[in-house]
């Protein structure tokens, strides 16, 4: 079994999958816009370029994500809440790298550092909107911030 989370954007999807990949180092392995949509499904000039999904391959996890308006999906435009998209490591470097180059333009909600149960973890939200968790997964020896 994989679990995915999609991801829903207002015409900003294919540039936020290659920030994402660009970031994580993946591979959009699918970005497929409403233009490609079958004949029996009109789509407005304004969407043609949205993509109505896109696929982000990450070693072997992904997220899916697809570019929405408000009258497919109501609160499209609101904040992103109730979820984050979370990356795990147990390379500091790399955590701090990701949280730092994901929060360029965003918004951060605890910068990167050191915590109770993380040698390294900080929250943010980029942005596109989309809330992340990036945490440090402690090594065996690790043993909790130094007093």
């Amino acid at each position: 079994m994989k679990i995915v989370t999609s991801l829903s954007f207002r015409g900003q999807c294919r540039e936020a999958f290659e920030f994402y990949a660009r970031v994580l180092g993946g591979k959009i392995t699918a970005a497929m816009p409403y233009s490609d949509a079958p004949p029996e499904m009109p789509v407005g000039d304004t969407y043609r370029d949205w993509l109505m999904h896109c696929w982000l391959e990450v070693g072997d996890q992904a997220i899916m994500g697809a570019d929405m308006d408000v009258d497919w999906a109501p609160n499209v435009d609101k904040p992103k809440n109730g979820f984050d998209v979370t990356l795990h490591t147990e390379d500091r470097s790399e955590a701090q790298r990701w949280f730092e180059a994901l929060s360029e333009g965003g918004q951060v909600v605890m910068g990167f550092q050191e915590t109770f149960w993380s040698p390294g973890y900080g929250s943010l939200i980029d942005r596109f909107g989309v809330p992340w968790m990036v945490n440090t997964v402690p090594a065996g020896e690790w043993r909790g911030p130094k007093s």
